[in-house]
């Protein structure tokens, strides 16, 4: 590790040096080259942070919510005012192209300013004389300690966002396990967060490996999980949370495909499909990945996915002119390239091939270009399960129910999409779609934060998912309050007692 930055972890509000012996590398994806690294933080450290968070809980539950919100107002404030500064370090540890990279960052600002609304959303019900002389009232209350893991993709958008905004606005407190190799944007967005006037403790930041994590699932004072990372680490994160008494939302895999019909608008629609499928190198989770494409017009949609796809201009991250960036590391690089081979053994037509690109004066950054597979069959692995990288695979169909179909039989739900100028094919698209997210002539149907993320079947394990009215729900429990007082004129007299639905009556 010598002369390379070493990273601290936060606990308390301070940023203490790990006592470990293990750090894990941040390379810069556009040069390859180390830029820091982050400490496996020892068990005692992830404990601490857990013992930090539950320590705050009371006196910031405690706060009046129009005051914890305040906190908000100021972050906001300060996202703005680093805008640039933190749209660079997403791009220098992550890889996405600039705009992109500033997207992640204004996808924090966005629940955030949701977050202030925490006054409102968390207001409760009553009824007056629900039972005669009982009032009832029920109450939206914070929980307690809240563990989010984060995956590498989103820097910013996923712990500072999704998970950190409404967590702490509804008078919880958290501890982020932060990705080990992209963890300085959310590192830099807590100091921020500190600088606004959030007290000490309230959120909490390490980076460990999953054996130290595994301790968010059965500490006693952790008392809910959210995650974003694939199917099999999420499906064992709420097994093993909830069989622990937690409650759990994890966000996982997807393969989410668009229907393209032959009344589509065939440009439009590639165009939308290119920006969905090699954005952020085709490392997110809404990905258009397969396009399932009515035969008498696929020769031509793959045609213009492969021109407009061979025009994007190939970058640094940090660069404003690139359009596609390298992928976060060297290793996720070899597992899209390891996919590719493996569509070719499968039998796919890969009609473009991203694999021997190379950017000159960055050779050593973890570049790809965009692929394209045509000809992709039910039961091809490239088609069905998640490759997370710039690869498009193309499905031929027939007709609309043959394309739904197909696209049903997946085993992820995160989204779909249909291209088409019919009304009549577009309800029935929205209507029987398995995708918890659909779009219509829309390339990324993710909604804006007042609406949940409400991925299905094996992408969501849960019961409320991550923003929208979910969020609130997720990170709150209900306490519902009866109240009789009695005339005291009526001090000694007796009262008729009824029962009516197990009320008492009086």
């Amino acid at each position: 590790m010598s002369g390379t930055i070493k990273l601290k972890y936060c606990v308390d509000g301070e940023w203490k040096e790990s006592e470990t012996g293990k750090f894990m590398d941040i390379r810069n994806p556009s040069t390859g080259e180390k830029m820091a690294g982050t400490p496996c933080c020892t068990m005692d450290e992830v404990n601490s942070a857990i013992e930090a968070a539950s320590a705050a809980y009371p006196a910031w539950s405690a706060t009046p919510v129009i005051k914890r919100v305040q906190v908000l107002y100021k972050f906001r404030d300060l996202i703005d005012a680093h805008l640039d500064e933190l749209t660079l370090i997403c791009a220098n540890e992550h890889g996405k192209v600039w705009e992109e990279a500033k997207g992640d960052i204004l996808k924090v600002r966005e629940p955030v300013e949701i977050a202030c609304s925490a006054p409102i959303l968390m207001m409760g019900e009553s009824l007056m004389n629900a039972s005669t002389g009982f009032d009832t009232v029920l109450f939206r209350e914070s929980v307690g300690v809240f563990a989010g893991v984060v995956p590498f993709n989103f820097p910013g958008m996923i712990p500072m966002g999704w998970m950190m905004p409404m967590c702490i606005a509804t008078g919880n407190t958290l501890v982020l396990k932060a990705s080990s190799s992209t963890p300085m944007t959310s590192m830099r967005l807590l100091e921020l967060l500190h600088e606004a006037g959030l007290p000490k403790g309230v959120v909490n930041l390490v980076t460990c490996s999953r054996v130290e994590a595994e301790i968010f699932l059965t500490h006693p004072d952790v008392k809910g999980v959210s995650f974003v990372g694939s199917t099999s680490v999420g499906l064992h994160i709420y097994s093993t949370a909830a069989a622990n008494g937690k409650r759990v939302q994890a966000l996982c895999e997807a393969k989410n495909h668009a229907l393209v019909l032959n009344d589509a608008d065939l440009e439009s629609a590639a165009r939308a499909i290119i920006n969905s499928g090699f954005g952020c190198a085709g490392e997110r989770c809404m990905a258009l990945s397969v396009i399932v494409v009515q035969e008498d017009i696929a020769d031509r949609m793959v045609a213009l996915l492969s021109k407009f796809a061979s025009e994007l201009r190939i970058g640094p991250a940090w660069d404003e002119a690139s359009e596609l960036g390298p992928v976060a590391s060297e290793g996720q690089r070899q597992s899209i390239v390891k996919w590719i081979g493996k569509g070719i053994e499968e039998g796919a037509e890969l009609v473009l091939d991203g694999r021997a690109v190379s950017v000159k004066g960055f050779e050593k950054g973890f570049y790809l270009g965009p692929s394209i597979f045509d000809h992709v069959e039910p039961g091809m692995t490239v088609g069905d399960r998640e490759i997370f990288g710039p690869v498009i695979c193309v499905k031929r169909v027939e007709t609309f129910e043959e394309g739904l179909t197909i696209m049903n039989a997946n085993e992820f739900a995160n989204g779909s999409v249909i291209f088409t100028r019919s009304g009549y094919y577009g309800r029935e698209f929205a209507r029987l779609s398995h995708g918890g997210m659909v779009g219509i002539n829309v390339g990324i149907p993710v909604p804006v934060g007042i609406f949940p993320f409400s991925g299905h079947k094996n992408s969501f394990f849960g019961d409320l998912h991550a923003l929208g009215k979910d969020g609130v729900r997720f990170f709150t429990e209900t306490k519902v309050v009866t109240t009789k007082w009695s005339d005291p004129e009526a001090k000694g007299k007796s009262a008729k007692v009824d029962t009516w639905e197990g009320s008492v009556v009086r």
